[in-house]
């Protein structure tokens, strides 16, 4: 009866051994990802067909290009990061900290607005002048290559000083864009791909020629514990079924 017993209990632990090898084998995978602001919208697509397919969990941070810097710099625990440009995964990689770049998007700065008669302005420099324009918010210079970009095309065309004392800085570009939606602000330099947006379709944008296109890159970070899916993950966002989804909202 005892030798019974024991191997009753032997086989119910082998059998809960493989219950418990199932489980982590077929336990969901999960990968973290820092991402740029401004890339919020097409990346929730592209992060949802790949759960779907390859049943992975994705966690997504969104901020600025240089918050996320300052956060790999701190230890933050990111397995990915999709940036607004492509000097922050550079100095990554110079610095030990990641794997080399590369390139999956390149976007552009525009000034968006839902004052209906703003929008009647034949541009965004005539826009600027119009005395309905009080408030407008752009983000970071510092820390967000859009608000970079933004501040380069007011440069160039000698605006700087005529908006500096209206200017509202925002933590980032969608922040940014943000406040012109709820009309905290009147306009706001933004992402092509908020003013593509339902929200941004609400009003109008203008087409800002003189800021850089922003060439954005990403990064596969070397302390991650999920190096493999993260390198997987990184070769479906540059995939043609991701770009298509990138490219709908306006990046190139």
């Amino acid at each position: 009866m005892s030798k019974r017993i024991n191997k009753l209990n032997i086989i119910y632990l082998l059998l809960a051994c493989c219950f418990l090898l199932r489980t982590l084998c077929f336990a969901e995978e999960q990968l973290t990802v820092g991402v740029a602001a401004n890339f919020m919208l097409p990346f929730h697509e592209i992060a949802a067909r790949y759960e779907k397919e390859f049943k992975v969990r994705i966690n997504a941070t969104f901020t600025s290009t240089g918050n996320l810097y300052a956060q790999i710099k701190n230890g933050a625990p990111y397995d990915l990061l999709l940036t607004a440009d492509e000097a922050t995964p550079r100095r990554l990689l110079e610095e030990g900290l990641a794997a080399e770049p590369f390139i999956y998007a390149r976007g552009k700065a525009v000034l968006w607005t839902a004052n209906r008669q703003i929008c009647a302005s034949q541009d965004w420099q005539k826009a600027l002048k119009m005395p309905e324009i009080k408030k407008i918010s752009i983000a970071k210079p510092e820390t967000a290559p859009y608000g970079a970009a933004s501040v380069t095309a007011l440069r160039a065309v000698g605006m700087e000083d005529l908006v500096k004392d209206r200017l509202v800085f925002a933590q980032d570009v969608a922040q940014s864009f943000q406040y012109a939606h709820t009309e905290s602000v009147d306009a706001a330099f933004c992402a092509l791909s908020s003013a593509l947006s339902e929200e941004g379709k609400k009003g109008c944008y203008f087409e800002v020629d003189q800021a850089p296109l922003i060439v954005q890159a990403g990064c596969v970070i070397k302390g991650s514990k999920s190096k493999g899916v993260a390198e997987d993950f990184a070769g479906f966002v540059c995939s043609p079924t991701s770009q298509a989804i990138i490219h709908k909202y306006g990046y190139q």
